[in-house]
């Protein structure tokens, strides 16, 4: 048997309805299965989303205020104004300054941008920057991607006589600031039909209105916001990205074609993963390391040698921001692992002096990732004697309810259930973790620290096909609110798994029969195959794809997780050194049996407390199998004892070591002719000295002086013979005895019937023998049962 990692919820579909979309559609039954698990359950909305039909977008005169803010910035080209765009220091800022600049500068506008300083500054306007606009000169301010809490700094702008243009996409509060106009989708009384939009979606909205006419060349800087900010990809974001990819394979747009070329991504490549692993993160680095004004200068160049020198700048800072973000998490899990231990802290609060505060979300991320429990980062700062921080959480945990609940020591903070930001007094951290765990242990069960893998369907074999593969492509890209999907195969034979990579760190695994083969990778996992054993039937899920090599295509899976439901067998006979394999038994419910005491001495293994001596069924009243993992260390004494272990319950694995010093099986049980023939030998020489001529005889036969001895044993037992001080000595014969008369041929009989059976039986054969004793002890428990 072999867990999950994580706990799997499987979508149900109706199979009527994937039978009438596979029909309509002329789609494969994994395509309608992702349709219906998308929502999109009818024939015209399906097509419509595969298809792109009725892909178009809104009138951006359909926002409110968009003809006042249009108005206003026509007014100050014409009168030669000076505009400050202001945005925000990540992906999805730094690319709505990148449009915003685009466009005023197009149509003739004297604009320049300003991005505030993480650390310096934080997040969103503030009034410092404002009045340093004013001293600049600058009439007319326009943020981008921020600005729709900025009460207080539109107040100082009206008293500065400077105009505010807000286009913005976070939360509205309560209050809305007195701009000049408002581009919002989210705001009260907005007829804007899409409210989902990103920041950069907003701001290509107000550069189309300016325009005049669709801004086709902004796409590709729409798409890296789009994807970059995971706003759901569903109806103006999901034509944005699309269309912003294929714009994104052919850009011209120099500071995008070098930052592709450092981080060695092909630009026709280009898909949404792409630039939410490689794009997305360099840009982000920038503002999570300084001014974020270097990336927006990537976005707007148009020389190819500053092109050049700002993208090796971004590369190398994102290299940086991956070291920083290495340390901090390697001395935080130490943090978790040595102060504050799992089974204390169902939510986990840590902090350092000196931790980078730009880049603590990350940190988060991977903590809950190792820990599965909600977490909050800190950056201390003694001086100021405050925390910054960022949070991130687990399914069933709502963090910003939860944060709601400590307002009163949380001067700010803001979020949404699955991550958060905050600022606290650093002699409050210890009461925000004390409040916070006491929240979560109400909250919470032992099965939410499990984690959650949610997967689209159950997949057949034969379903999965080149073709069918391919036109999954249909439904891309993907993103939030329509992930890269996920499938498990049922019940599925590994026919062939091995480690690889140069650490062996990876798995490769061959599944199916000889109709349907299906290739697998699983990155991360190739500690799995020391729990995996041969012709076992699992349950795995991962994401399809189309592996090519040498012109051939072969659809493979990428493998996320695998289950085994069924006990197993591990076949380590023959590996003398037991520390070689152990170490893969798993230690919850392990149970290891040893025979002879003799096995302890020779393994080394004598000052063990955890091995359980069977010195007769007796020693087994107190012994549970159920569940466990058992090691069988030596050969057992019968097949009783190991009837009576595997019979205390059903094991879920069984790891079949069979250790003995003396090799029965090959040291001959010898047949009736080789006792006629010595007992011939008896009766010529009358009488024999085992001691001095044993080994000379049984060089001569071809025997072992073991067989000698034990023939010697059985005539003795049968009062054959007499044997004194290893003389060997023919009696008369008064009756006729039977060989199996004698304890020591009984003996030797079953242990050469027991060692044939498990010893050297094939994996197959010793499996079959388990499978018919844990059968039987199952059937016997389910009669008691019946009867009781």
């Amino acid at each position: 048997m072999l867990n999950s990692k994580t706990r799997w919820m499987i979508a149900e579909s109706d199979q009527q309805k994937i039978e009438e979309l596979e029909k309509e559609l002329k789609i494969p039954s994994l395509v309608a299965k992702l349709l219906l698990n998308r929502g999109l359950k009818e024939i015209e909305e399906a097509r419509d989303f595969l298809f792109d039909k009725g892909d178009s977008f809104h009138d951006p005169f359909l926002f409110n205020d968009m003809e006042k803010a249009v108005g206003r910035i026509q007014d100050a080209i014409k009168n030669q104004e000076r505009i400050l765009v202001y945005g925000d220091y990540d992906a999805d800022g730094v690319s709505s300054t990148s449009v915003m600049m685009t466009v005023l500068r197009d149509i003739g506008a004297l604009v320049e941008f300003y991005i505030p300083n993480r650390f310096s500054e934080g997040y969103g306007p503030n009034e410092d920057a404002f009045r340093w606009a004013k001293d600049e000169g600058f009439d007319l301010i326009i943020t981008v991607d921020t600005g729709i809490s900025a009460v207080h700094e539109a107040l100082v702008a009206k008293e500065l006589e400077i105009d505010l243009i807000i286009t913005d996409h976070h939360e509205p509060g309560p209050v809305l600031p007195e701009a000049h106009s408002i581009i919002h989708p989210k705001i009260e009384g907005s007829e804007y039909p899409f409210e989902d939009l990103a920041g950069v979606g907003v701001a290509f909205k107000l550069a189309h209105a300016l325009y005049g006419e669709l801004p086709d060349h902004l796409l590709d800087l729409a798409a890296i916001g789009t994807i970059a900010d995971l706003v759901p990809l569903r109806g103006e974001n999901r034509i944005l990205a699309k269309r912003g990819i294929a714009k994104l394979r052919v850009t011209e747009r120099k500071g995008i074609k070098a930052l592709c070329k450092v981080a060695n991504s092909h630009q026709h490549e280009m898909t949404e993963e792409s630039i939410g692993f490689t794009i997305a993160p360099r840009i982000n680095a920038v503002g999570r390391l300084g001014d974020a004004d270097p990336a927006v200068d990537l976005m707007l160049t148009e020389d190819q040698e500053e092109a050049n020198a700002l993208a090796q700048e971004i590369d190398s800072l994102n290299k940086e921001r991956q070291a920083i973000v290495n340390t901090m998490t390697k001395e935080a899990i130490e943090m978790v692992e040595n102060d504050f231990p799992l089974d204390d802290n169902s939510v986990l609060v840590i902090g350092k002096e000196g931790w980078n505060s730009g880049v603590v979300g990350i940190v988060a991320s991977r903590l809950v990732d190792k820990f599965y429990r909600p977490t909050i980062v800190l950056s201390f700062d003694s001086e100021k004697g405050m925390a910054k921080g960022s949070a991130r959480s687990i399914v069933g945990f709502d963090l910003f309810k939860s944060l709601s609940k400590c307002r009163d020591i949380l001067p700010h903070f803001g979020g949404h259930p699955m991550a958060a930001g905050m600022t606290l007094e650093l002699d409050r951290v210890d009461e925000l973790r004390k409040r916070l765990n006491e929240i979560a242990e109400n909250e919470l069960s032992e099965e939410d620290f499990i984690p959650v893998t949610v997967m689209d369907a159950a997949v057949k074999m034969e379903e999965i096909t080149i073709e069918s593969i391919e036109k999954l492509g249909l439904l891309a890209p993907f993103g939030m609110e329509n992930p890269k999907p996920k499938w498990v195969i049922e019940n599925v034979s590994i026919e062939h798994y091995k480690k690889i990579g140069s650490n062996q760190n990876h798995l490769k695994v061959v599944l199916g029969d000889e109709d349907n083969k299906l290739d697998g990778v699983g990155f991360g996992l190739g500690e799995l195959a020391d729990h995996i054993t041969p012709f076992s039937d699992a349950s795995i899920i991962g994401e399809l794809s189309i592996n090519e090599w040498n012109n051939r295509k072969k659809p493979q899976i990428f493998l996320h997780d695998i289950k085994i439901d069924q006990w197993q067998l591990f076949d380590v006979r023959g590996i003398r050194q037991v520390e070689k394999w152990e170490k893969h038994v798993p230690g919850e419910n392990k149970k290891m049996f040893c025979f002879h005491s003799s096995t302890l001495e020779k393994l080394n293994m004598r000052d063990r407390e955890d091995i359980i001596l069977v010195e007769g069924e007796d020693s087994l009243i107190d012994v549970s199998t159920d569940g466990a993992s058992i090691v069988f260390l030596d050969m057992p004494a019968s097949k009783e004892l190991v009837k009576a272990i595997v019979g205390k319950g059903e094991p879920h694995r069984i790891y079949a070591h069979f250790f003995q010093d003396e090799d029965h099986f090959f040291s001959t049980m010898p047949t009736r002719d080789h006792f006629k023939w010595y007992y011939a030998f008896l009766t010529k020489r009358g009488s024999f000295d085992l001691n001095k001529h044993g080994d000379d005889l049984a060089k001569y036969k071809g025997w072992s002086k073991e067989t000698i001895d034990f023939m010697s044993q059985v005539f003795f037992e049968l009062k054959f013979v007499t044997i004194d001080n290893g003389f060997i000595s023919l009696n008369p014969v008064k009756t006729k005895k039977d060989l199996s008369e004698s304890p020591a041929y009984q003996k030797k009989q079953q242990q050469y019937e027991l060692e044939n059976e498990l010893l050297y039986s094939s994996y197959n054969e010793l499996k079959a023998w388990f499978d018919e004793r844990i059968k039987e002890s199952v059937t016997f428990e389910e009669e008691v049962e019946a009867w009781t």
